[in-house]
């Protein structure tokens, strides 16, 4: 490790020294109308308080060249639209900038109403969201301390939304992270991170979603638009980019944590088609020495990739991919001696593997409707055994887990803009899941196996929605639309109604509303679960979906063009939630427990309600920041109808973002950054133990009558990222420095019974994630 951090040092040094000319970067792109999605020729492009500027052609497309290297604001005007402005769009000289841009038609004219320019930052992509949504730029995921490039870990700095040290999973407004939907290319995929679900399902370690192909995408905390479905709490909505068609260019980057590979480029000189394709190499041995036992061994990588093929009269073909292979382990202690915790004689294999690829066409039909489809496949699975030493020193099975899951998909939507009031889409989706299931688990310890979950099978999640945007005035829009869906293997279904609003009734301030009905299947695994009590039969293979309620109000206020305000108060009812009669358990609380095997109920509820708030200032000279907050309260009713705290009730999360950027260098052409981020927020809720069941049988035992009574004390954690950025005429060099958890907080992991002390631990880790790294782009 000293090694290679005096390499990274030298490289350093060396590109300081160098001399340098002021290097230049083209800017191109596409401008489209947001409704249509058909091109917008003759719309001005702007930098301003610079000479450079030029209009689009009769395709939409536009080119700025030589433009020197740094950030810009970059305007588009056009007559009959509102003004649309890029905020600190950063130039290097190692990659061209492309901007996919859209823009809305007015619905009077500009001599009627004053229309203040539509800022990128405020609205999200998605142009049917009235609430509870933020676009992710890719230049943030890059930028923000505690993002380490994975836009899990990412949002979590958003209001309503917190995380953790040891994994990313996503708590949106007090939700348990698998009610998280997310969604590439506009079809629901696996959970994408690394290590998925083992340590709280719908989170992982890392993403396996590399920055260097990822697009702008859309965040949603609730209250979601008519054409998303399965989803509870939230929505992570991931578009790739595509790539450069006009020549070639590679990231190459050399970390800590492994190697990261890209590159893209046209396939052929001239042509309009592209590829790019991004693989990463990851392995914990160089940060052995800080990180817990065993994890040393650990290992991952992942590759991504999209082909997009235009076509002359077929419309656009592209091809898009992902995948990860993980791998784990852990080695029993042979001496008793050294047996403090369970896990000190245990044996354990992990190797989890997850994919998703798809096909998408897009079709301009009419100057005023286009369609869009995919086809897609989607698989993970997890080979999952742990053996314990028995008292005879043998290694006997303690549970096992063979899984896989397959999903076909077929998705299509048809967008018509009737004029620039009315604008429809209508689609459906068809997700047909096969399944293979094996899950073992030996209770009473050293008894042989038993089955908790065995089948193979066939089922089909089918979808269909319609929403309309009325846009009334230039002032005051209507998102209107309905979801449907059915699921074969119980014959489930369900109605959602959504209704958004958004009123402009200044330039600078806007208040909006939503509602909707949303809904979520469980697990495939619960569906299928058996307990000798009830014999072979399925007694959960008639869940009904869990679902919820969602009422939001918002209200928008730019103070400047700079510094943007907003604030959202929600409440979320859910109801249908699977509990166990007569008992405190449902699970809005389940956390990991891949071997559950009790009979459930339809009957628990839950609601959740809290004020979200963020003060965010742009980067402007050379400096951002954003402050966040949100107060909230999160509560469940299990079978047996008493209300209590949900595990994820950490009543408040308080987070703080800073950055600075010094121009540096001979022309000023290089920059340095710092950034910072500090948490502040409230621990989980836990159940308290029960000391004498606990001593009794050698295992932590909670008092289930007194469910989630206890709370953890809050999370003071700190992220810091120091980056120095070297732009050469046709490269562009990155040393960075990104440390999650600086102030070293130790994180609850669970509680363990210790059989030195035979009392119950409560087990905490120091996780402290340093990565220093080397990019060049070329």
């Amino acid at each position: 490790m000293r090694r290679f951090c005096s390499a990274l040092i030298i490289v350093l040094v060396i590109s300081l020294n160098l001399f340098a000319q002021q290097p230049t970067q083209t800017i191109r792109g596409i401008v489209i109308d947001n409704s249509s999605n058909t091109p917008l020729p003759d719309v001005n492009v702007v930098l301003p308080n610079t000479n450079f500027g030029t209009i689009t052609d009769s395709l939409g497309t536009f080119i700025l060249k030589k433009v020197t290297v740094g950030r810009y604001n970059i305007q588009f005007s056009m007559m009959g639209y509102e003004p649309f402005v890029v905020k600190e769009m950063q130039v290097s000289s190692g990659k061209e900038v492309f901007l996919n841009i859209s823009m809305k038609e007015c619905v009077n004219t500009l001599a009627e109403v004053v229309v203040k320019p539509r800022v990128n930052k405020e609205q999200p992509l998605n142009t049917t969201a009235s609430v509870s949504a933020k676009m992710l730029s890719v230049e943030e995921a890059k930028r923000y301390a505690g993002g380490y490039d994975d836009p899990a870990r990412l949002v979590s700095s958003f209001a309503g939304v917190s995380s953790n040290v040891s994994n990313n999973a996503i708590v949106v407004r007090g939700n348990s992270p698998q009610s998280l939907q997310w969604k590439m290319e506009g079809v629901e995929i696996p959970n994408p991170n690394h290590f998925a679900d083992l340590s709280t399902f719908g989170g992982g370690a890392i993403t396996a979603l590399s920055s260097q192909l990822l697009a702008n995408s859309d965040f949603f905390l609730g209250a979601m638009p008519a054409e998303y479905n399965n989803a509870l709490s939230g929505v992570f909505d991931i578009f790739m980019r595509n790539g450069n068609n006009q020549k070639a260019e590679h990231t190459f980057q050399l970390g800590l944590l492994g190697i990261d590979v890209s590159s893209e480029g046209p396939f052929k000189k001239g042509g309009k088609s592209s590829y790019l394709f991004n693989y990463r190499y990851s392995t914990l041995a160089l940060l052995e020495p800080i990180l817990p036992e065993n994890a040393g061994g650990t290992t991952y990588q992942d590759l991504s990739f999209k082909l997009n093929f235009p076509t002359k009269k077929a419309g656009t073909f592209s091809f898009w991919g992902i995948g990860l292979i993980d791998g784990s382990d852990a080695i029993a202690k042979t001496k008793p001696t050294d047996w403090i915790y369970d896990s000190d004689k245990e044996t354990l294999e992990v190797k989890q593997y997850m994919a998703a690829t798809g096909m998408n066409h897009k079709i301009i039909l009419t100057n005023k409707q286009y369609l869009k489809s995919s086809l897609a496949t989607t698989i993970n699975g997890m080979n999952y055994s742990t053996e314990r030493i028995n008292n005879d020193s043998e290694l006997v099975p303690k549970n096992k887990i063979n899984n896989k899951n397959y999903s076909f998909v077929l998705s299509s939507f048809l967008n018509t803009k009737f004029n620039a009031r009315h604008t429809n889409k209508t689609g459906f989706v068809v997700t047909g899941m096969k399944y293979d299931l094996l899950f073992q688990n030996a209770f009473p310890m050293s008894s042989p196996l038993q089955i908790i979950a065995d089948e193979n099978g066939f089922s089909t999640l089918m979808s269909a929605y319609s929403n309309s945007t009325l846009n009334i005035s230039n002032k005051f829009t209507m998102n209107m639309g309905v979801n449907g869906q059915f699921f074969t293997l119980n014959e489930h279904y369900t109605i959602e109604p959504r209704v958004g609003i958004k009123y402009q009734f200044t330039p600078t301030q806007a208040i909006s509303f939503a509602y909707g009905l949303h809904s979520r299947l469980e697990r495939l695994n619960y569906y299928f679960t058996k307990n000798s009590t009830y014999g072979n039969e399925l007694i959960n293979k008639n869940l009904d979906f869990t679902k919820s309620h969602h009422l939001v109000l918002g209200y928008d206020l730019s103070l400047s063009e700079w510094i943007h305000f907003k604030i959202e108060t929600y409440f979320q009812h859910l109801f249908n939630v699977p509990v166990i009669a007569d008992s405190s358990f449902s699970m809005i609380n389940q956390q990991n427990d891949w071997f559950f095997n009790e009979k459930l109920q339809n009957t628990g509820t839950g609601n959740n309600y809290g004020v979200d708030i963020t003060f965010e200032k742009y980067l402007s000279e050379g400096y951002y920041y954003m402050i966040t907050g949100s107060v909230f309260n999160s509560k469940y009713q299990g079978g047996d109808n008493i209300w209590r705290d949900t595990r994820y009730n950490r009543n408040f999360a308080f987070n703080f973002l800073i950055g600075k950027e010094w121009q540096m260098g001979n022309n000023k052409q290089n920059v340095f950054g710092l950034n910072a981020r500090i948490c502040y927020q409230g621990g989980d809720h836990y159940s308290p133990i029960n000391a004498a069941a606990s001593i009794s049988s050698k295992d932590a035992i909670f008092d289930e009558t007194r469910a989630f009574s206890k709370q953890f004390s809050p999370a003071f954690i700190s992220h810091l990222t120091a980056s120095y950025k070297i732009n050469k005429k046709r490269s562009t060099h990155e040393i960075a420095l990104k440390i999650i958890n600086a102030t070293n907080y130790k994180e609850f992991t669970g509680f363990q019974y210790n059989h030195q002390t035979q009392n119950i631990d409560e087990r905490r880790e120091a996780l402290m994630f340093p990565n220093l790294s080397y990019k060049i782009e070329f």
